[in-house]
């Protein structure tokens, strides 16, 4: 068993599942984040948030699989009855992307599901989360990197009902530099984009969290769509929602009840760990009210 200060993990993922009364943890593994090959993906498993088994493997690749560095930022969904891992990799002469992996359980193992990324071939992308819309079409939505536009985007990208590839063009929601609180992380131009995750608030408004670098480092941010649905307009929050060394976020429903927010802080290596925090959800936007583990 561990806490979660003992798991070396970034971009922490927490998908409950509600039938078992069980919690499951992703995320980028510290120890491979920036170099090395990565072996693949794991979980940790837990009934009350404060105590993990694990890790489990969760997804291993073949020895044909294409990417073999950067394995970033996996986060599980269900879909019509299966659950989809969407993960970033990298190779040396492939662009980073999004790819989407199945599996018929939560701790998978999870397999290989389409031809390759789903997020353009020729674009540098990570961070890909699933938006089903009002219609219940499915949408990747994921981050054109800033190593190749310098100013770092929220993409959004319609796929086909079995999640195996895209099924229209990318539109932009919003650039890095439309945040007030965002700052340059390279002369005055360069500003990043990292993490997008929906929630739905409880008067109905489309949030959306993103994480960027503000006046005190690694940062999370909040936009809202005017339009309640994903093509927006969006609109930036003035400050960001977390200010100070962390971010990569989302957000679940605890068990017992309330919002819960996983993020990694500090963003350093090798001292970043998984943090939830309690988060009160205002209609509008949302608060952080504190710490939990």
């Amino acid at each position: 068993m561990k806490r979660l200060n003992d798991i070396h993990l970034r971009d922490p993922f927490i998908l409950p599942v509600e039938s078992i009364r069980k919690y499951y943890l992703y995320g980028t593994s510290g120890e491979t984040a920036w170099t090395g090959k990565p072996h693949g993906f794991d979980v940790y498993i837990s009934d009350d948030l404060q105590q993990w088994d694990g890790p489990y493997p969760a997804f291993v690749p073949e020895p044909s699989f294409w990417a073999d560095q950067h394995y970033w930022a996996p986060e599980v969904h269900e879909w019509k009855g299966q659950y989809y891992m969407l993960a970033s990799f990298k190779s040396e002469n492939r662009c980073r992307g999004t790819e989407i992996l199945v599996s018929s359980r939560p701790e998978g193992p999870f397999a290989v599901h389409g031809d390759g990324p789903v997020t353009p071939r020729d674009w540098e992308c990570l961070d890909g989360t699933l938006y089903v819309d009002r219609a219940g079409d499915p949408w990747i939505v994921f981050c054109h990197e800033w190593v190749q536009i310098k100013d770092g985007e929220i993409c959004a990208m319609r796929l086909t009902p079995d999640l195996k590839e895209a099924a229209g063009e990318p539109i932009t929601l919003f650039k890095a530099s439309d945040a007030p609180w965002v700052r340059p992380v390279r002369g005055d131009d360069v500003f990043v984009t990292d993490g997008p995750f929906f929630y739905t608030s409880r008067t109905g408004e489309l949030l959306l969290l993103w994480s960027s670098f503000g006046d005190e480092g690694y940062a999370m941010g909040i936009a809202r769509s005017l339009n309640g649905d994903i093509e927006g307009p969006w609109v930036q929050e003035q400050e960001p929602f977390f200010r100070k060394d962390g971010g990569h976020g989302m957000l679940f429903h605890g068990f017992a009840g309330g919002l819960m927010l996983p993020i990694h802080t500090p963003n350093k290596q090798p001292l970043e760990r998984p943090h939830i925090f309690r988060v009160e959800d205002r209609g509008g936007t949302l608060a952080i009210e504190s710490a939990l583990f």
